[in-house]
């Protein structure tokens, strides 16, 4: 199954559609898995500092409302950075990124509790 950018920018939090890059994805009967990594693209609050892209973190897997009857599995591979001077490990800071675009604990607890 082949999945628009414009079909997931309805779907998905805008934040995720800017920084992540959709790579495939998989469906059974009763769950749908949407592959992303996060974009080779320098986060702001590295500009000041020389730095390359070092890989991937260990992906995380995030559970997404469902749709459809599905459930929805987010598969996010996060990008590490290193600083060419310093060699110090970076990676962006996500609780900067688009600010008021994430759920609050609270909300993220309701939404799993009703969809058990």
């Amino acid at each position: 199954m082949e999945i628009s950018k414009d079909l997931l920018s309805l779907l998905l939090p805008d934040f995720l559609v800017a920084h992540f890059s959709f790579k495939s994805s998989s469906s059974t009967e009763d769950k749908l898995r949407l592959y992303f990594e996060e974009k080779n693209i320098v986060p702001n609050s590295f500009k000041t500092r020389k730095v390359e892209s070092k890989g991937f973190h260990k992906e995380i897997i995030i559970e997404d409302f469902p749709l459809r009857g599905k459930l929805v599995y987010l598969h996010l591979k996060r990008r590490r950075w290193r600083d060419v001077d310093t060699k110090e490990t970076l990676q962006r800071d996500w609780n900067n990124v688009e600010k008021g675009t994430r759920m609050t604990t609270e909300f993220a607890a309701f939404l799993k509790e009703i969809n058990r």
